[in-house]
């Protein structure tokens, strides 16, 4: 049932992400140098929604939504900065190159097989690196949350806004995304 759940979800994702006009790498890069930020604006109110839906989810049913925190470490950072590269460079993120690539958009099967290209050496070396201070150099604690509230197996995660209520903290943000999509305008150029 999870792999059947896996690709209906997968598949409305990646059909929400063509109808959006995320598959285009020019409404990507377009967004990106801001000159339109139409797409922004949708990425910004999903996030909100979704913020909200998942932790009122969380709220009603403790420990029952999957959160898998990952370790915030300089390691992210650095790979942060490399897949920003390659969403400017390209005009694809992962999920928007394989949307495309069903599309049939021949730079989003060189994109696709680039990115698994180099999944492949990072894999090969992964054991050079994971003693190294890329992997040691833990921030904000490692796995951290902004709202309280995030538990997996029944512990907590370390969580930043320690005040308010987690579900609170995620209704403040969601509403704040949704906030900042309406308000923002579809051109600054």
């Amino acid at each position: 049932m999870e792999i059947i759940l896996a690709i209906l979800l997968g598949g409305s994702f990646g059909y929400v992400l063509q109808r959006i006009g995320a598959t285009n790498p020019t409404r990507i890069i377009d967004m990106l140098t801001l000159t339109d930020l139409k797409l922004a604006k949708e990425i910004l109110f999903s996030i909100g929604v979704a913020t909200i839906i998942v932790f009122l989810y969380n709220g009603i049913f403790p420990g029952q939504a999957h959160f898998s925190v990952k370790a915030a470490y300089l390691g992210v950072f650095v790979g942060g900065l490399i897949f920003g590269l390659g969403f400017a460079i390209g005009g694809f993120c992962p999920g928007t190159s394989v949307s495309a690539m069903g599309e049939g958009r021949k730079d989003a099967i060189m994109y696709v097989l680039g990115g698994l290209f180099g999944a492949y050496l990072f894999a090969l070396s992964f054991d050079s690196l994971k003693y190294t201070l890329i992997y040691k150099m833990a921030i904000l604690g490692g796995k951290t949350t902004l709202a309280a509230g995030v538990t997996r197996h029944g512990n907590e995660y370390h969580h930043l806004v320690t005040f308010l209520p987690g579900t609170v903290t995620a209704l403040i943000i969601g509403l704040f995304f949704i906030y900042l999509a309406k308000k923002l305008p579809e051109r600054l150029r």
